[in-house]
């Protein structure tokens, strides 16, 4: 009989640095497979990218909460979200590869939705142009406000509605 994941968060810890490093370059490799970078200079690469963006995240935002997504207990991923007075901002989610497709994302994506219905606040986003990712938000009903170049900043206005499924609540929180 298959056992259901426990899927729940937990606050960004100190020592959880080199977890969001190998997150971060999960998230690169097929990048990786297209430049044919010797590994020691993708990895010093990796480490300056990710040491920007760690950084960057941590003081650019105004409430945010930084979690790691643990299933049964395990670290999976991390959600980023910036809770403003007039909107949620997504800062970031990913998912480990060995995670991913598992609806781990997905249920926590209809969570925060769900709030920001609940607290009559639009939700918003940035993107790059390329990603996958890109037609799963248009479908979620979030729309192009802006093109940024590389990225799109997307909006999800508070009163679209999402089709309830009966996922189990992980319990969003905020800082």
């Amino acid at each position: 009989m298959p056992t259901t994941a426990q899927i729940t968060l937990r606050p960004l810890e100190e020592g959880d640095i080199e977890f969001l490093f190998r997150l971060y370059v999960s998230t690169r490799a097929e990048e990786k497979d297209l430049l044919n970078w010797p590994d020691e200079e993708w990895n010093k690469f990796m480490r300056m990218q990710f040491t920007l963006q760690h950084t960057q995240y941590m003081k650019g935002h105004i409430n945010p909460s930084f979690d790691i997504i643990l299933e049964n207990d395990i670290p999976a991923g991390k959600l980023y979200v910036d809770h403003r007075a007039d909107e949620i901002r997504l800062i970031d989610i990913a998912v480990l590869p060995e995670f991913r497709r598992r609806g781990i994302a997905g249920s926590l994506m209809k969570e925060l939705l769900l709030a920001a219905e609940k607290k009559n606040k639009s939700i918003s986003l940035h993107v790059e142009k390329n990603n996958p990712i890109l037609g799963y938000y248009q479908r979620l009903g979030f729309q192009v406000e802006e093109d940024k170049g590389i990225y799109l900043f997307m909006v999800r206005r508070h009163d679209a509605k999402i089709a309830g499924n009966g996922e189990k609540n992980v319990g969003l929180r905020e800082s």
